[in-house]
């Protein structure tokens, strides 16, 4: 790992104009677009890549539904397989088991985001260690806060996304040892993309020490490149997705170049960003540092619509993963979830058409 380093600018011959109309429209959604897994299963985040084999590939965050919500301590990455990009997915294995405390993901790993660079597969994905005592019960969001700040980068990598994947027993991205740095208390969360000049951009979420609570903070989101899939990364200096009067505005972002710009979908936290409250949002930046809200930036409410002309409306929409053919995006994944009548959350994945206008 790198220490955080200045940006470099760089001139490109971009025409801003020709994209600015840029918008994403969503689809109406089948039922076989919904995984749910096994119904004693969590169900979150999910990312998709095509294999040589022809399968579509998902790799998702699952946990026992009988822990409560504990993503924090009990997450484990596991791997689906469909004919479609929209589904029906069938489990196939657990990816990522617990593999034991002593390793810095050893006993929690969520959100993975799956790519394929040149002729491998690269699994990004954040993970924890910790005591492994799990204080949540069903209907009651609680933390491990051990757990929870010792969240950090990791990547695998295979020649197959049926594997078998490669773990390092170090994180891609470590916390920062500086205390005032924007991720001194951890990073999670990686979105990658490949740059049009060579090299990878990645954006991560991070939380400081500035504010002096267990939970830290503020929550904030950094910037790191590197000349491989693998690392090591530059970090650099600059919180990315801000807004004012808030220390937590933004997270989960997506990202991807398209059309002479980098683009992201973003969870906007508390509608900070549009007037549609929590919901996801679309960003763009011409180099992968400025980033600024899209012309046209609403992505989606909190609702999915069916293509029975029912919409539903759900308590979570995140965690957007986009499954991208020929450079175009095809498909959103993302977190859902319900409230039942005893106040516990019920979540699935769900595949999303979308449309480029």
């Amino acid at each position: 790992m790198t220490s955080c380093g200045k940006r470099i600018d760089q001139n490109k011959n971009v025409d801003v104009k020709a994209s600015e109309n840029f918008k994403i429209e969503l689809g109406v959604v089948s039922k076989k677009s919904v995984y749910i897994d096994k119904e004693d299963m969590t169900v979150w985040g999910a990312s998709a890549v095509k294999g040589e084999d022809g399968l579509y590939h998902m790799f998702y965050s699952r946990w026992k539904k009988a822990l409560g919500w504990a993503w924090v301590t009990h997450s484990e990455i596991a791997h689906a397989v469909s004919d479609s990009p929209f589904g029906p997915f069938e489990f196939k294995e657990v990816v990522f088991p617990a593999r034991g405390a002593q390793f810095w993901d050893g006993l929690c790993t969520h959100n993975p985001t799956v790519h394929k660079f040149e002729d491998k597969y690269y699994l990004y994905y954040m993970g924890n260690t910790g005591d492994g005592v799990n204080p949540c019960e069903p209907g009651k969001i609680k933390y491990n806060w051990t757990h929870r700040n010792n969240q950090r980068i990791g990547v695998a990598v295979a020649d197959s996304p049926n594997g078998p994947w490669k773990r390092f027993d170090k994180p891609l991205i470590d916390a920062s040892s500086n205390e005032n740095a924007l991720d001194a208390l951890l990073a999670n969360n990686p979105s990658i993309a490949k740059r049009p000049e060579g090299g990878y951009l990645m954006v991560y979420k991070a939380v400081g020490k500035k504010i002096k609570k267990i939970s830290g903070g503020p929550v904030v989101h950094c910037v790191a490149t590197s000349e491989s899939p693998l690392g090591p990364f530059t970090k650099y200096d600059i919180p990315v997705f801000e807004a004012k009067g808030t220390d937590f505005p933004a997270e989960d972002p997506y990202i991807w170049y398209q059309n002479g710009k980098y683009r992201a979908i973003v969870k906007d936290m508390h509608g900070a960003f549009t007037n549609a409250g929590q919901a996801l949002v679309l960003f763009e930046s011409i180099d992968g540092f400025d980033w600024k809200l899209s012309k046209n930036p609403l992505v989606s409410k909190l609702e999915i619509k069916w293509d029975t002309g029912k919409t539903q409306k759900v308590k979570h929409l995140e965690r957007p993963q986009i499954y991208m053919e020929n450079g175009k995006p095809v498909a959103l994944y993302c977190a859902a979830d319900t409230l039942d009548t005893k106040g516990v959350l019920h979540s699935w994945n769900v595949q999303i058409p979308i449309n480029i206008k």
